[in-house]
């Protein structure tokens, strides 16, 4: 039986999924703004070596998650799979209802895409797990390194970018950037927000490793 501390973490990844997956429809998709990350990873693959993207990203998932289990424990793991499994849920509901936003320029898109995105992925990563492989990534190398989490995302959403440049117009890049930018910043002031000391994050459920601010 759930105690009131798990049903409110259940209910906060619930939020997160639900704005993370109404943001990379109604402003990623939509404008076709790609994203680094497993996603950009995958796409990369199939352009390059002919890989099946379904395959390749739940593989790529799926090691990230069980690198995330080994440093961060069985909680982060059962959130993040329940994260991952409510993102892909949701995502399939705002697709099946449609653009639920009049038609918006690309740079907007970019913009409120980022904070959608990143608004979701803090709300998920205070609770202590990770929407996908793209975050637990994040989370593990911010723990390794000590780097802000806006810092890791750039640095590896921004080598997937760069490599796909090949395939990817440059306008299209430059909005993609924007969004990666946006999105880190946001997911460092969410995260952090409140926690003033290191002491204060050790209290929490969130992995301390993790260094937001």
């Amino acid at each position: 039986m759930c105690d009131r501390r798990s049903l409110k973490d259940i209910s906060l990844i619930l939020i997160g999924s639900t704005i993370l997956a109404f943001g990379v429809y109604n402003f990623y998709y939509l404008n076709s703004i790609t994203e680094g990350g497993v996603l950009g990873i995958t796409l990369l693959l199939k352009n390059i070596f002919g890989f099946d993207v379904s395959i390749a990203g739940a593989i790529l998932d799926i090691a990230l998650l069980i690198m995330g289990f080994k440093m961060f424990g069985k909680k982060f793991f059962v959130y993040s799979v329940g994260a991952s499994v409510g993102f892909s849920v949701l995502y399939d509901i705002f697709e099946t209802v449609g653009p639920l936003l009049p038609q918006m320029g690309m740079f907007a898109s970019a913009v409120l895409g980022g904070l959608s995105v990143g608004v979701g992925c803090g709300i998920m990563m205070r609770v202590g797990c990770a929407s996908g492989g793209d975050d637990a990534l994040a989370m593990i190398i911010s723990k390794v390194t000590s780097l802000k989490l806006s810092t890791v995302y750039l640095i590896t959403d921004g080598v997937v970018l760069l490599l796909s440049v090949s395939y990817i117009p440059a306008v299209q890049l430059v909005y993609s950037i924007v969004a990666v930018l946006i999105s880190g910043k946001t997911i460092d002031f969410i995260y952090g927000l409140g926690r003033t000391n290191r002491v204060e994050v050790e209290k929490t459920n969130i992995p301390a490793g993790v260094h937001a601010v």
